[in-house]
């Protein structure tokens, strides 16, 4: 982490119990960042906090450790059952909330309070246990999070503190019925602590804050500019054709790489994968139908170098800490300016530098004048020379093998119970 990212503000001045200050000495944290030096003060007060800090900036170990504090220092009631979780944490997507857990598997790991996780797409018996074992902290999706309440597998009558994580994607995908459910069926706000954070507060995000919460107080940790100054971005004026050999001939010109590449449709995707996968450039595809626990898997070998190339539709351009991303490439340029920030923001995290190049071809260069209006610049041209287009045989192409129609849904136990469906939605928060 860039010692510029950071405060002067030490984790050990908020008084925190040895088993907290374990924690967060095994993660390896001393100074805090502007979000964790602004928030926690005023949660660790008890006081509700509504938080707008963009992804990468420490919001989750913000809002682990003050609820950690909480549990430890507020003891349930006597009346507490097994199956009555203490804090609960939304999350919009299951990447993001396999991310808060695991961040609290480490930061928590000598406080004893016990971690649960739910998502859809897989597990559907195993989180079912888990849930009537008894957890202290439930960390998960909404839809699935329902179909268990809907089942009384759980309640929410014990609930000392409730987290809401990218609460503006919350709306962008749907999920804000669900999220009032929930929440109407926990204690009332005077008697549990509440957090939210987003990466906009805007109208609709401030009013479910004040609607749901108790008094928040509102902290906003942002830069004049929507993109970092450490991520060096750069465009292409390219024509569809020259789209996969110009990919291939600039990743072939990287020495070293942990490189996402984003499109805007899984055919797209699969396409870009067979062609890398063909040229000799090893690669996963992650999408909303690829099957949660193959998902889990490919991250896993992203992250620790055994895929240098992750291509990827928006459903991972929010909520995955992935350290050490050094290009993002926009093959495709996104219809949604602000999906290019949170695009480009996979690197550059937590003030390290990275590269973000774009694309802008025939088909999505209308995007570009949006883009540029938002981010406040100018994108920096770069011609399309011949020396950096790789020569592709069109036949190179790897075809992806896809199940048959009928074993689309085997191994997704429990997919289709979730609530009450959206057309066109994967509830667990993918756009179809």
């Amino acid at each position: 982490m860039s010692e510029k990212h950071l405060t002067d503000v030490r984790f050990d001045s908020f008084g925190f119990s040895p088993e907290i200050m374990q924690g967060i000495e095994d993660a390896g944290f001393t100074l805090c960042t502007p979000i964790q030096a602004e928030a926690m003060p005023i949660a660790l007060d008890g006081q509700d906090v509504a938080g707008q800090a963009h992804t990468g900036t420490g919001k989750t170990a913000a809002f682990l450790l003050t609820t950690f504090k909480h549990l430890l220092t507020n003891p349930p009631a006597e009346s507490r059952r097994r199956n009555q979780p203490r804090a609960l944490m939304l999350a919009p997507t299951r990447e993001l909330a396999v991310q808060i857990h695991k961040d609290a598997e480490v930061l928590g790991s000598h406080t004893g309070l016990k971690l649960g996780l739910v998502f859809g797409g897989t597990g559907y018996e195993q989180q079912r246990r888990q849930l009537e074992d008894g957890v202290d902290i439930l960390i998960g999706t909404p839809g699935r999070l329902i179909d268990y309440f809907k089942q009384h597998i759980y309640d929410l009558k014990a609930i000392q503190v409730i987290v809401l994580d990218e609460a503006d994607r919350m709306f962008d995908l749907g999920f804000i019925k669900d999220i009032r459910y929930m929440l109407r069926r926990c204690p009332e706000p005077q008697h549990r602590l509440g957090m939210l954070f987003s990466a906009t507060l805007s109208y609709r995000v401030k009013e479910l804050a004040y609607e749901h919460m108790n008094n928040p107080e509102s902290v906003t940790v942002k830069d004049d500019k929507i993109t970092a100054d450490n991520v060096v971005q750069t465009c292409y004026m390219t024509g569809n054709d020259e789209k996969i050999p110009l990919l291939i001939g600039l990743l072939r010109r990287m020495d070293s790489h942990r490189t996402m590449v984003f499109v805007n449709t899984k055919r797209g995707a699969d396409l870009v994968w067979g062609f890398l996968e063909g040229n000799g450039i090893k690669a996963a595809v992650l999408s909303g139908d690829v099957p949660q626990n193959k998902r889990l898997s490919l991250l896993q070998q992203f992250k620790t170098g055994e895929l240098p190339v992750l291509v990827a539709t928006d459903v991972a351009a929010r909520g995955l800490h992935i350290p050490n991303v050094t290009h993002v490439i926009n093959y495709d340029l996104p219809d949604d300016a602000e999906d290019y920030v949170h695009r480009i923001g996979r690197t550059a995290r937590a003030g390290a530098s990275g590269d973000a190049i774009s694309f802008a071809c025939e088909t999505f260069s209308f995007s570009l004048p949006d883009i540029e209006k938002y981010i406040g610049h100018k994108m920096p041209m770069q011609p399309v020379s011949a020396d950096i287009l790789a020569k592709i045989d069109p036949r190179s192409r790897v075809r992806m093998e896809r199940p048959r129609r009928d074993d689309r849904g085997r191994g997704r136990q429990g997919s289709g119970r979730q609530g009450s469906g959206r057309g066109g939605r994967n509830r667990n928060g993918a756009k179809a």
